[in-house]
């Protein structure tokens, strides 16, 4: 159960009598100025430590600006609202700040290390006898030196050229970005700061149209018509919040759904009617939920409130109902016949389908390109491909399993990683994906349940990408599916003799994170060439893979394997 918009047509000013164009405006003004007040009130107080009022905020905004209790509270309650959101903001900011923060340290610290590992280089060259790390890119080949680069090799004749030309401009870029890495630090530390000990606040109307009479020529050659658009922007919305004990719903506003017709009453006392007043998508609802509140007859007991919007566009109003929206009684929650599993990417969606016992039926991958795109045609593009999905789940009778993920700290974690990664990562619309899937689903009464995306894409590369012939994300579409149906992910035989004596009885997630974490530098496409379930034929490491399948870096990388304890 959620609460639910619903929207009415325009009604256009001139439309209406010119007296309750007036009241309407008055009230929008009054409202948000009461609003404004109480959350001016308790921020200052919150600074202060300091409480300058004798009575209730309720009563001290309803006094002073001469409103009734149902308008005091919905004021009151937005103020409050907004107070809580910016509490909530300022968790999320501190948060964020901090794995920036870390992420920036790291990033000093493998900056002195190669600092100081260049200078140690410096010093050989220095005593006439050049020496350079086993690690260094730097290598002597017979009489020159060579420094290797992923993408080329710079070719130095002597030492000296190599010195003066390379080391010397590598320790100053060195030095010069550890000086800008300090100072980007000192900032982000005070800025955390500040985070700690600032109570926000927050500019009604719109930062961004506070700072236009500065920046839009318009408004600086004329102040009034800014300020007229100021106005308009921090006093053109209003919400009356329902009460269930009421005959409507509401207190405030009451809508006659058989005539199209709603009356309210201002602060100023004004009855207003507005006529023709229907709702394009969801009028039988809005009718529905109106005519129940008023024929209940206990309705302290089971009343259903009714919240009521206006907001001024301008030339016309919009009129806004909101209520809770009874939960589905036959959304498909059944995993009877199994589920449907989706791995949410950058350009596709990866679709898994399995039956009762978890096996996979099919898979394949809806593909689209963000790249370029703006945020309304993102939307679009991903609802489309959210629509095909679900008609899949309503097609098949099962439900949609999704991973629970959190983009936003991925997204801050690496700032200095791979820059095609962090460009992709920062292109992972993640979020509208959930929300197209789930809008959808909820319209078509099936279910969306997501579950914890600990080492799916690993498990789905060493057990199931290989065996099922299919690629790493629908693998992974896979395991989520399974994942939902209550089906653990064991280590294939294989992998499982070479986990270390301490960490057999753990739970399996450990093992698949010192499996991961061991065979992390193997590429993808190697593991169709892997042998993880013949446990008869294994004898070593080198068998893991078949003859050929593995670069020489790659078969380096698999000794640490060899040096731990295994368990048969």
């Amino acid at each position: 159960m959620g609460i639910k918009a619903y929207f009415s047509n325009r009604i256009y000013k001139n439309t209406i009598l010119d007296e309750n164009v007036d009241a309407i405006g008055h009230a929008l003004f009054v409202f948000n100025r009461a609003k404004q007040f109480a959350f001016s009130t308790a921020t200052k107080e919150k600074r202060s430590g300091m409480k300058k009022r004798d009575k209730s905020l309720h009563l001290t905004v309803k006094n002073r600006f001469s409103l009734d209790d149902y308008y005091t509270n919905s004021a009151v309650q937005e103020a409050k609202a907004k107070e809580k959101s910016l509490d909530e903001l300022k968790k999320l900011y501190m948060k964020n700040k901090e794995i920036q923060i870390k992420s920036i340290k790291n990033k000093i610290k493998k900056d002195k290390s190669k600092l100081t590992s260049l200078k140690k280089i410096k010093k050989t060259f220095r005593n006439g006898k050049p020496s350079f790390p086993k690690n260094s890119r730097i290598k002597k080949l017979g009489n020159y030196f060579v420094v290797q680069f992923k993408n080329k090799t710079d070719l130095y004749y002597h030492t000296y050229q190599l010195e003066h030309t390379y080391l010397d401009t590598e320790i100053k870029r060195r030095h010069t970005r550890i000086g800008f890495l300090n100072f980007k630090l000192n900032k982000y530390e005070d800025s955390l700061r500040s985070l700690n000990t600032k109570i926000p606040s927050v500019v009604f109307g719109s930062k961004k149209h506070f700072q236009a009479q500065y920046t839009v020529n318009t408004y600086i050659d004329n102040h009034k018509l800014w300020q007229k658009t100021w106005e308009e922007n921090r006093y053109r919305k209003m919400v009356i919040s329902g009460r269930k004990d009421s005959g409507c719903g509401n207190f405030v506003f009451n809508y006659d759904g058989t005539n199209k017709v709603l009356r309210f009453k201002t602060p100023k006392g004004v009855s207003v009617e507005v006529g023709n007043l229907y709702f394009p998508y969801g009028q039988e609802k809005v009718e529905s939920r109106i005519l129940a509140q008023t024929n209940c007859k206990n309705k302290k007991k089971y009343g259903k409130p009714v919240a009521w919007a206006i907001e001024d566009c301008g030339e016309y109003y919009i009129f806004k109902t909101m209520f809770d929206d009874e939960s589905k009684a036959y959304v498909n929650h059944s995993k009877t016949d199994g589920a449907i599993g989706i791995d949410c990417n950058v350009d596709h969606f990866a679709v898994s389908t399995v039956n009762s016992n978890g096996q996979l039926l099919g898979s394949w991958s809806l593909k689209f390109n963000l790249k370029g795109k703006t945020s309304g045609q993102t939307t679009k593009i991903i609802e489309a491909e959210a629509i095909e999905i679900v008609n899949i789940a309503t097609r098949t009778n099962k439900p949609i399993v999704v991973e629970k993920l959190n983009t936003t700290s991925s997204k801050l974690s690496n700032p200095y990683g791979n820059k095609k990664v962090n460009r992709m990562m920062s292109a992972f619309a993640y979020k509208k994906m959930l929300s197209a899937i789930k809008s959808r689903a909820e319209k078509e009464d099936i279910a969306v349940f997501e579950v914890n995306p600990a080492y799916t894409s690993q498990i789905g590369k060493m057990k199931y990408m290989k065996r099922l012939g299919i690629s790493i994300h629908e693998a992974a579409s896979f395991v989520i599916a399974r994942r939902a149906m209550g089906f653990k992910e064991k280590l294939p035989p294989v992998l499982g003799t070479l986990l270390p004596e301490k960490i057999v009885g753990a739970h399996h997630w450990v093992h698949w994170k010192y499996i991961s974490n061991a065979l992390k530098g193997i590429h993808i496409n190697s593991y169709y060439h892997s042998n993880f379930f013949n446990l008869d034929r294994f004898r070593s490491t080198n068998e893991l893979f078949a003859s050929g399948a593995l670069t020489d870096l790659e078969i380096k990388g698999l000794l640490k394997l060899k040096n731990g304890k295994t368990a048969s």
